[in-house]
């Protein structure tokens, strides 16, 4: 079928970089605030959902997805003075509701209910952060669910919002509160158009904000970094003694400093600086607890006194693990809480703070742990558990006893015991070992026949673990099979894995995930023609990657919120602080590795392309939608295979709408286009 897309013009557009030249046909679709660009979109949603809202299996999708969603779920409570503070979804709202207890007993009373705040769902609650003694909360609210915020302040019992203490230039901010809650460091950005988009981080500085006095007056605590591929963040410890601040050079290093808020040196301090690794601290009891793959590429955790916070006087409490990566650690209860992941799976572990083992925290089985949530002074904690075919659990235990109850079970319309989730490995390419999780039926036959909905990341340390996720129950229920691969760049097998998927090494990572597609077709768990595959954001680019360099391989490809023109991508968005990830086409090493892969600069004539839907965003400002749009005129003027539509969804930030509705129409258009093109139809 000869498809008629809305017309897109192309232009003789083309830059010589480092010798080589680079058409740009599309680069006037990245100006979204051109009229003619906002009419191009607005043609290419509408013929997208004309084409959408149609498809067998669409209006069925439709009411099993909300079966699936409209449910009552509620997270674990935390505890702040008195009160107790959580997040209750309501099976007859659309969005989560925030509520307050006074006692553990005491009446449920609502501390943000963010259904009320707009007639359209367009505004949405961010973070909230509650002083220490429960009295007041700092949280911020978000236009169209966008990174970009303003924080406020407001009373709990009273539920009165202060009109002073309202900050914009939220969009990195969270609230650390002083011990007596009367006020806060956090990360400021300021709001200024005439500041290019992709330098603003480079703009952002820690304030210190005094409860009841005008914001534009707040004390500049550490001045901006001048560098937009940095993050910069404060953390006050509990006691008020220690504020720590945090430089992170992407997801590769940091820089970290503090400042003893006893001495009256107002100094920022350097714990360690300049050296090639993460490190995250905790300040207990005037004491440093430091999570870091210094030398350590599975992580370790290390302690230090004041007065030898030199590096070389740290000790090792948790050594490196070979088998096994230190995923995270808290401290609750007097003791310390470890997360580890072995083979991409987790467990929990209660140590003492000298690093002692106590114990292991029983699990249901095998699966992902959200973590121990709970005061470093109080035994009373809670930790989350769910895998493919396990709904969310949440267990309360006691950090002293280990004594541990289920607090609370998700109830959700489905019956999972039919299904089966496997894990499996095998090599790469370059033979590298890789693992691969499969949900499929207990008595599906491996004949190929199955339709298989293979998802992927790869990047950012970012990874993949067995969470339930209720909307692969209607592809199950149609005989369909999933699959999630552990790629490197991820953070399964620790920052070894990571770097072999990064930099100039980024093609592993699409060299991992072609490996697990023919993996699972030459096991037969499904073929080339059954194949659907998935991914959004730095798994959109992967989808964009797969799609040029294997078009045989897969049916169809379902691809969200991505980066795709590599050459371009940190002009945009907040690309600059994905340059310590992915390189930057203004260094020429990096630009020929960008360059090698770019889906957008490889989309090639009449080639036979799988069917594509699109998934883009109007107001998502991390990854900037110009990518999608070119992609899409691209691919719609050189493929002679499947569909391309580009689906753009109103109101919405990276993560999408914040509306239960708009998740559940997005789905039902992604598994009805995915079913349609395996139909043949």
């Amino acid at each position: 079928m000869a498809w008629k897309y809305p017309p897109t013009r192309r232009e003789d557009v083309a830059e010589t970089l480092h010798g080589v030249q680079v058409p740009d046909p599309y680069r006037w679709l990245e100006k979204v605030d051109d009229p003619e660009v906002q009419t191009w979109m607005d043609g290419q949603d509408a013929f997208a959902r004309q084409h959408l809202q149609d498809l067998p299996y669409r209006t069925e999708l439709v009411e099993r997805f909300k079966q699936l969603f409209y449910l009552d779920t509620i997270g674990a409570p935390i505890h702040r003075g008195n009160r107790y503070f959580y997040s209750r979804r309501h099976a007859d709202k659309e969005k989560v509701i925030v509520y307050w207890k006074e006692g553990r007993e005491g009446g449920e009373r609502i501390l943000f209910d963010p259904n009320t705040w707009s007639d359209d769902g367009s505004v949405s609650l961010g973070g909230w952060n509650v002083t220490h003694d429960g009295v007041r909360v700092a949280y911020s609210v978000r236009e169209n669910n966008s990174d970009e915020a303003t924080m406020h302040v407001k009373e709990v019992a009273t539920d009165q919002k202060s009109d002073i203490d309202t900050i914009a230039g939220a969009k990195y901010a969270h609230a650390s509160w002083t011990p007596t809650g009367d006020g806060f460091y956090y990360t400021w950005l300021p709001v200024d158009p005439s500041i290019p988009t992709a330098d603003r981080p480079g703009y952002a500085e820690i304030r210190y904000h005094a409860l009841g006095t005008d914001p534009r007056q707040d004390r500049l605590v550490r001045e901006r970094t001048q560098d937009p591929t940095t993050f910069i963040d404060a953390e006050l410890s509990r006691d008020g003694h220690w504020l720590i601040l945090s430089v992170s050079h992407g997801w590769n290093a940091t820089d970290v400093y503090y400042r003893d808020m006893r001495s009256g040196d107002e100094t920022f301090h350097p714990l360690v600086v300049g050296r090639d690794a993460r490190y995250s601290v905790w300040v207990w009891k005037d004491v440093f607890y430091i999570l870091t793959n210094q030398d350590a590429p599975n992580e370790r955790l290390m302690r230090a006194e004041p007065g030898r916070l030199a590096v070389d006087q740290w000790r090792d409490i948790v050594p490196e693990n070979p088998d096994a990566k230190l995923e995270g650690f808290a401290i609750v209860g007097g003791r310390l809480a470890l997360t580890w992941l072995h083979h991409a799976s987790s467990k929990l572990e209660i140590r003492e703070l000298d690093g002692t083992k106590v114990r292991d925290v029983d699990m249901p089985g095998l699966g992902s742990v959200s973590g121990l949530l709970g005061n470093e002074d109080e035994d009373e904690a809670y930790f989350g558990f769910d895998s493919f075919t396990v709904p969310r659990e949440i267990h309360q235990t006691s950090v002293a006893t280990g004594k541990t109850t289920l607090w609370f079970k998700l109830k959700i319309p489905v019956d999972p015991s039919p299904y089966v989730a496997e894990q499996v490995f095998f090599p790469s390419k370059d033979g590298t070992r890789l693992s691969m999780f499969i949900v499929r039926r207990q008595d599906q036959k491996l004949d190929g026949t199955a339709p298989m909905l293979l998802n992927g990341y790869g990047g950012f340390l970012v990874s993949m673990l067995p969470h339930f996720d209720p909307s692969l129950y209607p592809w199950l229920e149609r005989g369909g099979a999933c699959a999630v691969v552990n790629l490197r760049g991820g953070g399964e097998y620790g920052e070894a894995w990571h770097q072999d998927g990064m930099l100039l090494k980024k093609q592993n990572v699409f060299d991992d995930f072609v490996a697990s597609a023919e993996y699972l077709i030459s096991k037969g768990y499904t073929s080339a023609s059954k194949l659907v595959i998935e991914g959004g954001s730095n798994g959109g680019l992967l989808m964009g990657a797969a799609l040029t360099q294997r078009p045989d391989l897969f049916r169809v490809v379902l691809c969200a919120v991505p980066l795709l023109d590599m050459v371009r991508y940190h002009l945009f968005g907040s690309g600059k602080t994905w340059i310590s990830e992915y390189g930057s086409a203004d260094d020429g090493e990096q630009f020929q590795a960008l360059h090698g892969y770019s889906p957008y600069h490889h989309v090639r004539d009449g080639a036979q392309y799988p069917a594509v839907l699109m998934l883009s965003a109007d107001s998502d400002d991390r990854v900037d939608p110009m990518h999608a749009r070119k992609f899409a005129a691209a691919l719609q003027h050189a493929s002679q295979g499947g569909p391309v539509l580009l689906r753009i969804e109103k109101h919405a930030g990276h993560g999408g709408a914040d509306l239960i509705k708009a998740s559940v129409e997005k789905l039902a258009d992604e598994y009805a286009f995915a079913l349609w093109q395996l139909s043949g139809k």
